[in-house]
């Protein structure tokens, strides 16, 4: 499905002319009360109530505590959800156009509203496998929490990032990335999870970026008793022999031994190791806007990864 502007990331189109506030007269401000368009500008101030104050160019912004997110006045998002939006864009709707005590004209704003708003669009466009955008908002190590539309978050579990393991997600994502994800579940409560690594290729994909003789470099990702564990791309890592002075997060040079397709593995001999690396690049080997199941591993493997999307199963 097409991306729709009304219903993208906070952020995502904040330089565009659609939601630039030099638009926003209040002649502007009330035609999207009227038509219940989603706007979007930045956040200056949050006040000691928790109020979020907007920057409007024409006129003062106010999103009420209440109408700042999505669970704030259960009591189910915590406050900090809206003083970490200061200095960042969010998305609103326009509730109230109103002058205040000293008879200056004011815009009452509802965030909650634009988030419910795509919710509703979303549940009843999308399903389990399609492909959306998101913007990486804040990473911990279990995981990567993404918006994928109007500051409703999601979270991308660790394990779903990429195949080749990982000890941080900061390992493969910055905050403030936009990236392609997969819709995985959406549960009862309306808690969405989503994936990332089917993207990236399976492991035939991979392993034909590479041939034997060739010296490469990649990311050491771990060092086990039987030997370093060495990630060549987000989805393929090869095996080298035990090597001293050798530690993960290191970059190493390796000569690719040989690569055994029916056994899923790539042999490698470490030439070099040195401190710091960079991010493997992240190459989206799915074009498409849907994928309902992914098979990993070649055919001829006796080990069989994948995922099936239509039942929400991931092997």
């Amino acid at each position: 499905m097409p991306l729709n502007k009304q219903f993208t990331p906070e952020g995502f189109y904040s330089l565009s002319e659609e939601k630039t506030i030099t638009n926003y007269t209040p002649t502007r401000l009330a035609d999207a009360k009227s038509s219940g368009e989603i706007l979007e500008a930045t956040v200056t101030l949050c006040d000691s109530e928790h109020n979020l104050f907007v920057d409007l160019g024409c006129i003062k912004g106010i999103i009420p505590r209440t109408e700042g997110a999505i669970g704030i006045a259960e009591g189910k998002t915590r406050d900090i959800a809206l003083i970490s939006k200061v200095g960042k864009p969010v998305c609103f709707m326009v509730e109230e156009l109103t002058y205040n005590s000293d008879g200056k004209l004011i815009a009452r704003l509802s965030r909650t509203k634009a988030q419910k708003k795509f919710l509703e669009h979303f549940l009843e466009n999308y399903t389990c496998g399609d492909v959306i955008t998101a913007k990486i908002t804040h990473l911990e190590k279990f995981g990567a929490f993404c918006d994928i539309g109007c500051g409703v978050i999601a979270l991308l579990p660790i394990d779903a990032i990429s195949v080749s393991r990982i000890a941080h997600p900061s390992d493969r994502f910055s905050v403030g990335e936009v990236i392609k994800v997969i819709i995985k579940s959406v549960d009862d409560d309306g808690k969405i999870t989503l994936s990332h690594k089917e993207l990236l290729g399976t492991w035939e994909e991979n392993a034909a970026l590479f041939s034997e003789g060739m010296t490469v470099s990649g990311i050491v990702r771990s060092k086990e008793s039987y030997g370093i564990f060495v990630e060549l791309a987000p989805n393929l890592a090869g095996l080298a022999e035990p090597k001293d002075g050798v530690l993960p997060g290191m970059t190493a040079g390796v000569f690719i031994k040989s690569i055994i397709p029916e056994k899923m593995k790539i042999k490698l001999i470490i030439i070099d190791s040195f401190p710091g690396h960079n991010k493997n690049k992240q190459e989206y080997f799915y074009k498409d806007d849907h994928i309902s199941f992914w098979q990993y591993s070649p055919e001829n493997c006796p080990k069989n990864i994948y995922t099936d999307f239509l039942h929400q199963k991931d092997i």
